[in-house]
């Protein structure tokens, strides 16, 4: 049942073999057992050990069809006391149960994705399950797929897995799992991004890093695409500044500090006045923005600037406002009223009454604009090309809602409106796809295209006389194709609605968000954290005794994450830390007392714990020849037969990879009818020392430290008396070696 070893991607082996030991080495492996997993060959099966000794097998693991196919799992060593489940499932871990799996938990014998195995003579053997074979065994095929049941294998970890039927769910003795890769996908290079202690790998999530409390009350936020700058636009905040704080501020997004202040812009008589800045359009080219200060007034302004340009326009009081279709325009709601001005003149160029409304959002891109009427529960589309209504469409909920927010993501022409603690996700037909709700209020949203998310601010309604209400707001982000939580929700501390609605913006790429809290006066910048995500992971690995191996780890995340291997030497049932083991790599000597350790690599960051999926160390005997980097050199040599007949000592070694040769073999060979005693010569050894213990033949075997022993006997010497079977002479030749290896870099001794 087990495959054929071989050294494993995760692995890499310092031994560079010579070709006369290669018959040897073949013989003695034919008859070493393998222990845990070890296959690296991706085309061929692949086994691994379960922690009471299992052995599973399964027939591929690697560039999987994802719409499905049928691979061959077999068992052998289990329990005949449990019955246990055969089926494709996310791999949790160690110690955790594999869930949720293809197929569920299979208790009707009619799934084609998971098997019931059981003990001989079980009340669910035959229609329901079959029993279990001598010695344990089990050979069965399931059908496995990407995508099913609950379980997505291109976002989380995956296994073939062995666990124990619904009568001991608890027992994690039967786990036994083979990681999976569907084509595309590289277990050995991924991992699955390896195994969340705390949170699951790569979870995101936002941290405050800085408040800033120099902009007055944040009605407003555009960070500049071009300049990068931050502009708030802000009303006063009495009793925290000496000034009139109102105004369209400039900061450094960095630090917070105000780079510039534009307080004043024209009001009805042209004349300037301090004036708040409410809504901002959007950015100018270059630097500087569009926004609209109170009542009617449209003005622009960039840092450096003394005061705002601007117009005032007629009618009533502007409600929300955005670029126009043109460089030179911009869209203005005035209540049910909307139009395109010209900014220079406050001339409208086109004028469209609607039913009602009071916000819109702009998709220039689509030629569409979005206007909602939270007071009637309608939403209308409005044509900018013809700049008519071209349909209308339901708020769910019901009219009356307390208006949030209407915003269009530029990716996809999505419409999100945010009505009380829901926000409403409309396709760019107007079909309603998907309803988000939340604890808080949903007051506004921004998109990163970049990473396909939209941010969410909500707020608290204050009121604390409400149950539901707790004065701290919410950060909520979403994916925009598929909607899902794409990070931890985030509490906002004292954020909530009393003294104004809360706005935010996005750094491209979402590494940064800034949210403003009104009532506490103040923005606050947020940066993103991930939880270390595995993007290399190491995979079995086979060695012989004394041979050089390292296995590789590598994880992202943000901070950037630390690491530490550890081993188990109990089949993954405890762990401890591989001393000094902090670097990526973990490289030791391989020694016979660790066939069968595990070993994996744990990161940490801030965010959280992520561990690599436990490989297998498998150590076999060592050849004398093929030990610690040619050490010892070939198994007899050509002997120098002019001082004792028949000897096959002589050649003896060339030294080793850092070893120094000092002697060519025997010279002084052993008596004419013995074929003798052979080697006195030194050879090989990482400090030219005379050869180990266990030489057979004179000169043969050298390659350890201290002097080489001498053999009375003459087995493979010329007169043809063979005194020692081959089989023995290989065993001997496996106690020869000792790695010898000097080495350039640091390595962990041994690895426990």
């Amino acid at each position: 049942m087990t495959s054929t070893p071989g050294t494993a991607p995760g692995g890499q082996s310092r031994l560079r073999r010579r070709a006369g030991t290669a018959a040897v080495a073949a013989l003695l492996l034919a008859g070493i057992p393998v222990g845990a997993a070890v296959s690296a060959d991706a085309g061929t099966p692949k086994t691994a050990t379960g922690p009471q000794g299992q052995k599973l097998t399964v027939s591929a693991n690697t560039g999987l069809d994802p719409a499905g196919q049928k691979v061959r799992v077999q068992g052998e060593g289990y329990g005949l006391t449990t019955g246990i489940y055969v089926a494709l499932c996310k791999d949790n871990g160690d110690n955790r149960v594999p869930s949720p799996c293809l197929g569920g938990a299979d208790m009707s014998g009619g799934s084609k994705t998971s098997q019931w195995i059981v003990p001989p003579g079980d009340p669910y053997e035959g229609d329901l399950a079959q029993a279990f074979g001598p010695g344990g065994t089990f050979d069965v095929e399931i059908e496995i797929a990407q995508k099913g049941d609950g379980l997505d294998c291109a976002e989380v970890a995956c296994s073939v897995v062995t666990r124990a039927d619904h009568r001991a769910a608890g027992d994690r003795t039967q786990d036994v799992r083979i990681p999976v890769a569907f084509a595309g996908q590289d277990p050995g290079d991924g991992g699955g991004g390896g195994e969340g202690v705390d949170v699951p790998a790569g979870t995101i999530s936002y941290k405050s890093a800085a408040e800033f409390t120099t902009a007055g009350k944040p009605l407003d936020l555009l960070l500049h695409p071009d300049s990068k700058k931050l502009y708030v636009g802000a009303d006063n905040l009495p009793d925290t500044a000496d000034v009139d704080e109102r105004g369209l501020h400039v900061l450094n997004p960095e630090t917070g500090t105000s780079e510039s202040w534009i307080s004043q812009a024209p009001g009805s008589t042209g004349a300037l006045r301090p004036s708040a800045a409410a809504r901002i359009a959007g950015p100018l080219p270059g630097d500087g923005v569009v926004y609209n200060y109170p009542l009617r007034g449209v003005g622009s302004a960039k840092s450096g600037d003394e005061a705002a340009s601007g117009v005032w326009l007629a009618g009533p009081t502007i409600t929300d406002i955005a670029p126009g279709t043109t460089p030179d325009t911009v869209l203005v709601a005035q209540g049910a009223t909307l139009s395109e001005i010209e900014r220079a003149t406050g001339t409208a160029t086109r004028t469209l009454t609607l039913p009602g409304g009071t916000q819109f959002a702009a998709d220039p891109e689509r030629g569409a604009l979005w206007y909602s009427d939270f007071a009637a529960g309608k939403m209308h589309r409005v044509d900018l090309t013809s700049f008519t209504v071209s349909g209308s469409f339901d708020l769910p909920g019901g009219p009356g809602g307390m208006a949030g927010f209407t915003e269009t993501d530029p990716a996809t022409g999505a419409v999100w409106v945010g009505v009380d603690r829901s926000v409403l996700v409309f396709d760019a037909a107007g079909t309603l796809v998907k309803t988000l709700v939340g604890k808080d209020l949903a007051r506004d949203a921004a998109f990163d295209t970049a990473s396909g998310r939209a941010y969410v601010v909500r707020q608290d309604g204050g009121d604390l006389s409400d149950p539901a209400n707790d004065n701290n707001g919410t950060l909520t982000v979403y994916g925009t194709e598929d909607f899902a939580v794409a990070a931890k929700d985030l509490s906002l501390p004292g954020n909530h609605s009393q003294a104004g609605a809360a706005s935010l913006a996005v750094e491209p790429g979402g590494t940064t968000v800034f949210v403003t809290s009104p009532a506490e006066g103040k923005i606050t910048k947020l940066v993103r954290q991930v939880s270390p995500l595995v993007t290399r992971a190491p995979a079995d690995l086979t060695a012989k005794e004394g041979e050089e191996v390292a296995l590789t780890a590598e994880a992202e995340g943000a901070p950037e994450p630390t690491v530490r291997w550890q081993v188990s030497t109990d089949g993954a049932q405890t762990w401890k830390d591989v001393e000094g083991a902090t670097e990526s790599a973990l490289t030791f000597t391989a020694r016979t007392a660790q066939d069968g350790y595990r070993y994996r690599a744990e990161f940490r960051n801030d965010v959280g714990t992520t561990r690599t999926a436990a490989v297998t160390l498998t150590v076999t005997a060592a050849t004398g020849g093929d030990t610690g980097g040619d050490v010892g050199g070939d198994t007899g040599g050509n002997g120098d037969a002019s001082n004792g007949v028949g000897s096959t000592g002589g050649d003896g070694a060339t030294g080793g990879d850092g070893g120094t040769q000092t002697s060519g073999g025997s010279t002084n060979g052993g008596s004419d009818s013995t074929g003798g005693s052979g080697s006195t010569g030194t050879s090989g050894g990482s400090s030219g020392t005379v050869g180990g213990s266990g030489s057979t033949v004179g000169g043969g075997v050298a390659g350890g430290t201290g002097t080489a022993a001498t053999s009375g006997g003459g087995s493979l010497a010329a007169t043809g008396a063979t005194v020692m079977s081959v089989t023995l002479a290989a065993a001997g030749l496996v106690g020869a070696g000792v790695l010898v290896h000097r080495r350039a870099r640091r390595r962990t001794e041994g690895a426990l």
